[in-house]
């Protein structure tokens, strides 16, 4: 909708929280032509209509035209300020708007996919293994009915082999894996490490454990968006956290002994302090809401408190577009000079001796992320004199204000601290100099072509020769132990790109103080694009520096998607880290689906807020934050944890053990299908090609459920390393990444296992009772049970209590079928010594020469696991 009227002046604040991630408040302006009006109810009656630009996803701008026909025929154009989109909330006062977009038509809707159904790597490469089950199933069969050789009734062989050799198509490892998964997510839920943490999709526990690209929001995610002063450097003097009440006695001596503008000669270092904190308490765009006790009183949280007080006890609100704005203002407010009341027109500020310092607001150029500065000219109403204070990145104070030899240093040294710095300046103007400024400046507002151009030329004059004030110092408060859980995921091989809906420059600071971006790795700003041309020649540039940390546009960035897909991607994916900002919801999306559709490798994104809900379900893994944006992020998220140091051990050991134990569980079951039916084969070719089954019914179903069903699903507990040494060694999870654990070559491999197994078992079952023939049956099948639980033995690495009960029972299932299926089983033959001696021969023939393989491999090429255990 389009804001209208608003109360105060004109001007309310919003809340953005849930369409671009910000928590902090935006300020909102109402049309000019209808503050004039005496009442709402004559916004109908002066014929207004609305011009407004087609629906887009663009959440940052806004084009359109108001006309009213009365009292006089006016146009004004419309713009951001003048919005408020849906799913965004109204902060302090009340607004009168007209309804513009609606369903999905609103911005938050068009930012908005549908939530796919996901579908994890392991179990599509599962389906393709599975596919190629069935192929070899078809072609054993016509390869059995071809050796029969043709009959008129070939189909009806050809039909009773795919029944028989049913069983190399795993059905119920579905089952397993599906049960596995629920496993893994109560182990997920149930780990006292990161407490809280929920399970919203038990399809994809195993995506954690192969991740190579972590998407991440900034604001909430990994910072907490609290603002601490820290630092305030004078030049001669520091003054840090342990100091500011040295901040507090100097600014009260100078304001109770001091003369009012301070001694042109004498500048003490009392009287450059109070300089100083007032620049920061008047440069701003900062408006008190009240105070605590007012609240307490029953002010409603966001109305503006138009009154004021003396009284230095109480403690005031405030609201900005910016937190670093509040912060500032916060910390003036704790060395007792106080903003206590402001609007378009006027500033007030309580100084530490109670009384009142009033300003009239002249001019105030807004931040931009051009400019990287912000300034207000401000007339003191007690004695008329006119200052212009400015404040901004040192990048471009260092070139406005005087010369000096300890900005730049300082700067940098605040900068390696993790500080947020702000350069402050003022120059004092006469009456004269604003009035020439004022009469040119508005001349250039009034101008029709490239007026920010003009205006931004105008401003310029006044910019020069300014005196240095101080440098700030502030600190976005990041997520415990984010910068560890970032290292952590680097060394796991793990790339992680933040994308956030924050300027430019903020989003620069965070990715430095969190560690995102090392302190040895350079930084490379993708200039702003338009056109193909510009995204190309930029490109280019960006070639030669692959090797830097990327920082982009969002906008920069769809351009060079839109011509040049394919090398941005390339180069994007080579950089050690990427930083999207100023990102609306749909290009997060975008960008998940791009690193998937390119590297062809599972990405996860993790974020907090409403804004993030598309990313995450488009990520194979979406991982969402219970946070101050609500539950929105983590009611639509696979997985919901409570802070973003937790993804470290969810992925790393979680994650890990789910991939892993998914991989050995899967593959066994094959093995498990494959053994029987290679038996079957040799069976039926040995016996001239007949198409009878080998075991009958009982024991196929026994076979796979009371006989190997326990210990082959208890693989499910298997570990390799204990939770610590995963952690400790992040490297261990660049082993998964690699898919190895489950490939076409593991694969083969079980497949030869499980030939060579079941010709071993069918052949020499065969060759060693002859004389015994009629009890071939309970001979193979009695070693095939064996030889499935010794080789669960082989599978597992570290074993459990539970595994140990698991293979008890399963023999103690096989020994009452002896006794309670005497039409498949002679207990007097079962009990000779002359079966006994043979069974132990072929159930070595079988097991034997792979437990010498794994002892040989163990001994002479262990794997990495193996080398930490014994280390450990």
């Amino acid at each position: 909708s389009s804001g209208i009227n608003a109360e105060y002046g004109g001007s309310c604040f919003i809340r953005t929280d849930q369409l671009d991630g910000e928590t902090d408040w935006k300020l909102r302006l109402a049309v000019g032509t209808t503050q004039k009006l005496a009442s709402d109810a004559e916004v109908l009656r002066c014929g207004p209509s609305i011009y407004a630009e087609k629906p887009q996803k663009d959440i940052h701008n806004f084009i359109g035209n108001f006309y009213s026909a009365l009292p006089v025929a006016s146009e004004e154009p419309l713009n951001i300020e003048n919005t408020m989109w849906a799913n965004t909330v109204v902060a302090n006062g009340t607004a009168l708007g007209a309804v513009i977009y609606t369903g999905r038509e609103t911005r938050s809707s068009m930012n908005t996919n549908d939530a796919p159904n996901k579908i994890g790597h392991t179990d599509a490469e599962i389906n393709n293994l599975t596919k190629l089950l069935f192929l070899l199933t078809v072609a054993l069969s016509i390869a059995l009915v071809l050796l029969k050789g043709a009959t008129s009734q070939w189909y009806k062989y050809f039909i009773r082999f795919i029944v028989l050799f049913s069983y190399i198509i795993p059905i119920n490892l579905r089952v397993n894996l599906d049960l596995s998964k629920i496993w893994y997510s109560i182990c997920i839920h149930k780990d006292e490490e990161i407490p809280e943490t929920v399970v919203r999709n038990t399809t994809i526990p195993e995506e954690l454990g192969r991740i190579s690209y972590l998407l991440s929001d900034k604001t909430g995610t990994l910072t907490q968006n609290e603002m601490v002063f820290k630092k305030l450097h004078l030049g001669t003097v520091s003054f840090g956290t342990e100091s500011f009440p040295e901040v507090k006695d100097h600014l009260a001596s100078e304001y109770n002994n001091g003369s009012k503008q301070g001694s042109k000669v004498r500048k003490t270092l009392a009287y450059r302090v109070k300089e100083s904190v007032r620049a920061l308490a008047i440069c701003h765009n900062v408006t008190p809401s009240g105070t605590e006790e007012s609240k307490e009183e029953g002010q409603e949280e966001g109305e503006i408190n138009e009154t004021f007080s003396y009284s230095l006890t109480e403690k005031m609100q405030y609201q900005a577009a910016s937190p670093d704005e509040v912060a500032l203002v916060e910390w003036t407010e704790e060395v007792n000079l106080t903003l206590v009341y402001r609007d378009r027109q006027l500033m007030r500020l309580r100084t530490p001796n109670g009384e009142v310092e009033e300003f009239e607001i002249l001019l105030i150029f807004p931040f931009t992320s051009e400019s990287k500065r912000m300034g207000i000219i401000v007339r003191d109403t007690a004695t008329g004199e006119i200052t212009f204070v400015m404040k901004g990145a040192d990048v471009v104070m260092a070139n406005i204000v005087q010369y000096n030899d300890w900005l730049e240093e300082e700067c940098d040294n605040m900068a390696r601290e993790g500080l947020r710095t702000l350069v402050v300046a003022k120059k004092t103007l006469s009456q004269e100099q604003y009035d020439d400024f004022e009469r040119r400046y508005n001349e250039a507002k009034l101008s029709i072509h490239d007026r920010a151009r003009q205006m931004r030329q105008v401003q310029l004059t006044l910019e020069g020769d300014m005196q240095l004030l101080c440098v700030t110092g502030v600190e976005d408060k990041l997520q415990p132990d984010v910068r560890t859980s970032l290292e952590l995921l680097a060394n796991a091989g793990i790339k992680v790109w933040m994308l956030t809906g924050d300027k430019l420059e903020t989003a620069t600071n965070i990715a430095i103080s969190s560690r995102l971006v090392s302190k040895m790795t350079p930084i490379y700003q993708f200039k702003p694009v338009k056109t193909r041309t510009e995204a190309h020649n930029e490109l280019n540039n960006f070639r030669k520096h692959n090797e830097n940390a990327l920082i982009i546009l969002g906008n920069s960035l769809m351009t060079c998607l839109e011509h040049y897909e394919q090398e941005f991607v390339e180069l994007a994916m080579m950089s050690p880290a990427v930083v999207v900002c100023r990102c609306s919801p749909t290009q997060k999306a975008a960008i998940v689906h791009l690193i998937k559709k390119h590297s062809n490798k599972p990405v996860a994104a993790i974020g907090d807020g409403g804004n993030d809900v598309s990313m995450i379900q488009a990520a194979d893994a979406g991982i969402g934050i219970v946070g101050k944006e609500g539950k929105q992020a983590s009611l639509a998220a696979d997985f919901s944890i409570t802070q973003f140091s937790y993804v470290g051990r969810l992925l790393l050991w979680h994650g890990r053990n789910s991939y892993n134990r998914c991989a050995s569980l899967s593959q066994f079951i094959i093995h498990r299908g494959l053994i029987i039916s290679v038996m079957q084969a040799i069976f039926s070719a040995v016996f001239f090609f007949v198409s009878i089954s080998l075991y009958q019914g009982v024991l196929l179903i026994g076979y796979s459920s009371f006989f190997t069903m326990g210990p082959v699903f208890l693989l499910v507990l298997d570990v390799d390393v204990e939770a610590k040494i995963a952690m400790m060694y992040p490297e261990l999870y660049k082993e998964l990444q690699k898919g190895r654990v489950l490939s076409y070559k593991t694969f083969f491999m079980w497949i030869l296992v499980s030939v060579y197994q079941g010709a071993a078992i069918m052949y020499l079952g065969i060759l060693l009772f002859k004389e015994d023939f009629i009890h071939v049956i309970a001979i193979t099948f009695t070693v095939l049970i064996v030889t499935e639980l010794l080789m669960v033995v082989v599978t597992v690495r570290t074993w459990h209590w539970l595994m140990a009960v698991a293979q008890i029972f399963s023999l103690g299932c096989y020994f009452l079928a002896l006794v309670f299926l005497p039409e498949y089983f002679d207990p007097d033959f079962l009990t000779s010594t002359n079966f006994l001696l043979k069974f132990v021969a072929l159930t070595a023939a079988s097991c034997l020469p792979l437990f010498i393989m794994k002892y040989l491999r163990k001994r002479f090429a262990p794997p990495i696991y193996a080398k930490l255990q014994q280390s450990g």
